[in-house]
């Protein structure tokens, strides 16, 4: 007979934890006191934020990068010591921070607007107004004070895939229209070609400053996994080829920390359910597993439709014994797939950015080969085990209807 919830809960609470300490430090979120291997940006960030402290605009800032090489939690971590400094008597700085990946927070230009003036302590209606008015109130509430006020844009691509740049550009020159504050945009992004499809306008506007965060590699990635298990977990209930192994895996996948903290800490979760004394390196396969599903999984149900039909047309493809697919081929069977969704097919360019895009994404993997004198073309196969691939069908199907 299976245990009770009540009973799970208990036992938990009443187990010794032997494992962790502090789980929040192994996670993506905690904000350590230093931040190995970001030194050199750290102080790029600080030095063109610095003006502000002396009522100066600081350039508008893009950062881009990879997932998981520290670009958040930089600019996080400087932001807030940027307003420590500023409430120790210079000219005030305010920071904000939005994920713009946030539903009903950053999805419309109302409700972004909306939440920058809450932020700032004015509240607006969730809806109801116009959106010119809900500008004016942030431009009221931003102008009732002599400061600075930098605000970071995280996750900038999603914004722009929602709204388009218009939006992006008023806020590039929201300074024309304030007497007394003065406003500073932080766009944050993993997508490296972002900057290439806006609007030349906002493009010199926005990026003003640019700053790249490379890839970790497997070193650095074992040093910042060393301070996180410092912190999160108890002495000695690491084996010693744990850490060297979760580094070696992230780096593989373009050095991320994230992919990194989150094996050690699924690992540990692991191990604690199994009431094993030590996380080992059986527990890190474990947790590569558990993971890799559980991020596939959610990465599809969050495709846009005609991305999931490519994807759907891919495994279709596969299904039929073709091995080592290329554009062409799998361009026919989508503009099928798309005659069966009633989907009005995109061009083979651009499915051939969205093939780079599922690469980049661990789904699929599209070998770029040599023909010689013929030139280059790509190998494409679906990069995920049978159980996955049989999930990843069953959501396609639903959300397509096919």
């Amino acid at each position: 007979m299976p245990q009770s919830i009540q009973t799970i809960f208990q036992e938990f609470i009443e187990k010794k934890t032997v494992l962790f300490k502090d789980r929040d430090a192994l996670t993506s979120d905690f904000t350590p006191d230093t931040i190995p291997h970001r030194n050199k940006e750290i102080n790029t960030v600080a030095s063109i934020l610095a003006p502000s402290l002396k009522g100066g605009k600081p350039s508008n800032i893009f950062i881009y990068g990879m997932t998981g090489t520290g670009k958040t939690l930089v600019t996080r971590y400087v932001g807030c010591e940027l307003e420590k400094m500023s409430n120790k008597g210079t000219n005030p700085v305010k920071v904000i921070y939005i994920n713009c990946k946030m539903k009903k927070i950053a999805d419309t230009e109302y409700r972004l607007v909306a939440e920058l003036s809450r932020i700032l302590g004015q509240e607006v209606p969730i809806t109801g107004l116009p959106t010119e008015h809900v500008y004016q109130t942030f431009f009221n509430v931003l102008d009732s004070n002599n400061w600075i006020v930098v605000v970071i844009l995280d996750e900038i691509d999603a914004l722009v895939n929602k709204m388009g740049d218009d939006f992006l550009y008023n806020f590039t020159r929201i300074n024309q229209e304030l007497k007394r504050a003065k406003v500073s945009i932080i766009g944050i992004t993993n997508d490296l070609h972002f900057i290439d499809i806006l609007d030349p306008r906002v493009k010199s506007s926005l990026s003003e400053e640019e700053i790249l965060f490379s890839p970790y590699n497997a070193l650095e990635l074992q040093d910042i996994l060393k301070q996180r298990a410092e912190l999160g977990f108890k002495p000695g209930v690491i084996s010693d080829e744990v850490i060297p192994k979760c580094a070696a895996l992230a780096a593989q996948e373009h050095g991320d920390a994230r992919r990194a903290l989150d094996l050690l800490r699924v690992a540990g979760e692991i191990a604690e359910r199994e009431n094993d004394p030590k996380i080992t390196e059986k527990h890190v396969d474990m947790a590569l597993e558990k993971i890799d599903h559980d991020r596939i999984i959610e990465s599809v149900k969050s495709l846009p439709k005609q991305t999931k039909a490519l994807l759907w047309s891919i495994i279709e493809l596969e299904e039929k014994g073709q091995k080592n697919m290329q554009t062409g081929d799998i361009y026919s069977v989508y503009e099928d797939v798309c005659k069966e969704c009633a989907l009005h097919p995109l061009t083979q360019r651009r499915i051939s950015d969205l093939i780079s895009e599922l690469d980049m994404m661990g789904i699929i993997n599209a070998r770029i080969i040599s023909l010689g004198r013929y030139g280059r073309t790509r190998e494409i196969n679906p990069n995920v085990s049978e159980k996955v691939k049989n999930k990843m069908k069953d959501i396609l199907k639903s959300s397509l209807m096919i």
